[in-house]
């Protein structure tokens, strides 16, 4: 009876902890999780009838279902979302829904629904709760679209993106009074009447991107928080006049034939402004009093209205104060107005990259005060003012970006105003690095004692010879100083002062020559990655032997050979990643080079490039042809065999000449011998 006892209790405890598997558990095709059924990619024809009755998500993607037929899901009544997206559905009969009462999610992108659309808005009509619905990528139109959404009144989310939908008037939406979330992306749409949105006023977010909109003019749209219409065709962005108080946050007009920067809602809560990669400019330098507005004509079936717009006015009326992020990268800016950034006083990231402008003045406080990102690479700047006073600097400022422009300096002690200075990008710039008793010129930048920083990128920007001291008060951890030719002619003393915090230091091309400077590595012990390519270098620096190095780059140097005994110290232990081609190795001596790839764990990213040297041709030295790995072969095992077989043809031919002299001079040879060493013999 207590082995019975036992047997039931432990059944009861498998039986709670769910440790048992019920039947509802297991299904030969399906993976079920809890009210949770995957059956994607199973080459089903239709719904399995044998899932669990209580199934609350069923995901039925990449199958064969062409056709969703009467009464399929009549068994799960608690049903709330349903997958079926790239089946090529042509058909949901109008019954196929009846008894899902629960139903609030349907996504069928992806499909061949425009075939009998009418069948399928029949049975769509049926969801009465139905909150998110996914229609894209089913090949409708517009008037598709109408009939499909017309009675679906419970929609929170449609997403009709990937269609072929041309045009959008008053009549598409009327009857979404709870639509929130509207995705119209990828579709051909060139053209929106005036008031297509007006039967969903609680619109929060609207997805037009990918399409061929020319302009939107009179936008009026003012409960909507997203608006994204970028890579289209907009030339102008006008919104209307007046003082309605717009709820919109963000708004993407990137990737588009925008002309003047746009015209914005006077009262907005505007943070994020996209406006990259357009033809933007402003032209206030060359109105010259000429004729300065242009006139807007609308067409709204029989009413005609004209607007005028200022083409000059470049005075900003709207309130940008909520604004943080303002991107205006890849346009045509030559200048910015005067005022351009007043009431900007919440903007963080600034993005002017890859424009022409050629000077920036930067006077509004409150603006220096918020910056954190200010990007301004790739310009033709060759003058930076920034009116520093008492209680004025960039306290909030973490990256600064000058990529790729003409200044030869910054404004005197730029970085003494900042306190959170992490990265400073100054490449591609005829600068020069301020030493110690040349800080506070506008002629140089200094960057001592900037104690924050932690990135530094000065490549490319032609320095001379770098003193000592120029980083002292630093704690690096990145430095680029790669493409400079003379920066290092003297060595790594520039680097003492930052040589215990780098982990990533690039001197590609810096003039370091191991005959020539000293190539002490040593004090570099935080390092994990490092560029040495195109220099100068002979040998390979013994002092990188003990480092953690993870990366190491030796490409287009003077190396004829690495250490041996490199890879069995530190180095071979940390390195992962090994960049070795475009060096004169030797075909001969090339046993590290085997070391190294029996190691296994060091990854020679560029193996198919490298190659080494066997009487002046270059051969790929993972695949050396038999003939040179023979002439290695005698040449390098037995040096002393190679001395005896020299030494053979003169010792040979020593030996035949004291012959030759023996032979013609035997007899006088021999009566000397005897005249010499001859004795008298008593008898």
């Amino acid at each position: 009876m207590a082995l019975v006892a036992l047997s039931i209790s432990l059944c009861i405890a498998i039986l709670d902890t769910g440790c048992g598997t019920k039947p509802s558990d297991f299904h030969s095709l399906c993976k079920l999780e809890e009210k949770t059924v995957h059956c994607n990619g199973k080459r089903l024809i239709s719904i399995p009838q044998d899932l669990p009755a209580g199934t609350e998500k069923l995901f039925l993607d990449g199958n064969l279902m062409q056709t969703l037929k009467n009464a399929t899901l009549e068994q799960y009544q608690v049903l709330q979302s349903l997958s079926l997206c790239k089946n090529g559905l042509e058909t949901i009969e109008p019954g196929a829904f009846l008894g899902s009462t629960s139903l609030t999610v349907l996504l069928v992108a992806d499909n061949d629904l425009s075939t009998n659309y009418s069948v399928t808005a029949t049975a769509l009509w049926t969801l009465l709760v139905l909150q998110k619905l996914d229609l894209s990528g089913n090949q409708l139109t517009e008037a598709m679209m109408s009939t499909l959404i017309e009675h679906l009144s419970s929609l929170e989310s449609l997403s009709m993106a990937r269609n072929a939908i041309m045009r959008l008037d008053d009549s598409h939406f009327k009857n979404l009074p709870k639509l929130q979330h509207l995705d119209l992306q990828q579709n051909y749409i060139f053209e929106i009447e005036t008031g297509a949105f007006e039967g969903v006023s609680g619109l929060q977010t609207l997805n037009l991107a990918y399409n061929y909109i020319p302009c939107i003019v009179e936008f009026d749209l003012t409960q909507l928080q997203i608006l994204n219409v970028s890579h289209n065709h907009i030339e102008w962005f006008l919104a209307v006049e007046n003082d309605a108080v717009f709820e919109l946050e963000t708004l993407d007009l990137s990737h588009n034939q925008l002309l003047f920067f746009p015209l914005l809602p006077r009262v907005n809560k505007l943070q994020t402004l996209l406006l990259t990669h357009n033809k933007m400019n402003f032209y206030g330098n060359f109105s010259n009093h000429s004729e300065s507005s242009v006139q807007l004509l609308f067409l709204d079936g029989n009413v005609t209205n004209i607007t005028t717009h200022e083409l000059w006015e470049e005075m900003s009326h709207s309130n940008l104060s909520f604004l943080t992020f303002l991107d205006m990268s890849w346009n045509q800016l030559w200048y910015l107005p005067d005022s351009f950034f007043e009431g900007m006083v919440s903007l963080a990231h600034l993005n002017m990259s890859h424009n022409c402008l050629t000077t920036l003045c930067i006077h509004e406080k409150e603006l220096l005060k918020t910056l954190v990102d200010l990007d301004l690479s790739y310009n033709q700047l060759l003058d930076i003012q920034v009116n520093f006073g008492p209680e004025v600097s960039l306290l909030s400022l973490q990256r600064f970006n000058l990529n790729n422009n003409r200044l030869h300096g910054l404004p005197a002690k730029i970085f003494t105003h900042t306190k959170n200075i992490a990265t400073i990008n100054l490449s591609k710039n005829p600068i020069e690095i301020c030493t110690p008793h040349g800080a506070g010129s506008s002629s140089c930048v200094d960057i001592s004692n900037v104690a924050s920083i932690r990135n530094l990128f000065l490549a490319g920007c032609d320095l001379h010879e770098l003193g000592n001291d120029i980083f002292q008060g630093t704690s690096l951890a990145y430095l680029d100083l790669s493409n400079n030719p003379r920066a290092l002619l003297n060595g790594l003393g520039p680097l003492e002062d930052v040589a215990q915090s780098l982990q990533v230091l690039s001197v590609r091309d810096t003039g370091l020559s191991a005959a020539r400077t000293e190539m002490d590595f040593s004090a570099f012990q935080m390092l994990v990655e490092l560029d040495l390519s195109e220099n100068s270098l002979t040998s390979f620096p013994e002092s990188l032997i003990d480092l953690k190095l993870h990366t190491l780059d030796l490409r287009r140097n003077h190396l004829h050979s690495l250490p041996q005994h490199a890879m069995q110290k530190q180095l071979g232990k940390s390195l992962h990643t090994i960049y070795l081609s475009q060096n004169p190795y030797d075909c001969c001596k090339l046993r590290w080079w085997d070391t190294l790839c029996n190691l296994g764990t060091v990854h020679i990213a560029d193996m198919s490039q490298v190659t080494c040297n066997h009487s002046s041709r270059f051969i790929n030295a993972a695949n050396l042809p038999e003939y040179v790995l023979q002439n290695c072969s005698w040449l390098a095992p037995d040096m002393t065999l190679l001395y005896l077989v020299l030494a053979f043809p003169t010792c040979l031919a020593l030996l035949v000449a004291s012959a030759i002299i023996f032979l013609t001079f035997r007899q006088p040879i021999l009566q000397m011998v005897k005249s010499r060493y001859r004795t008298s013999s008593p008898y």
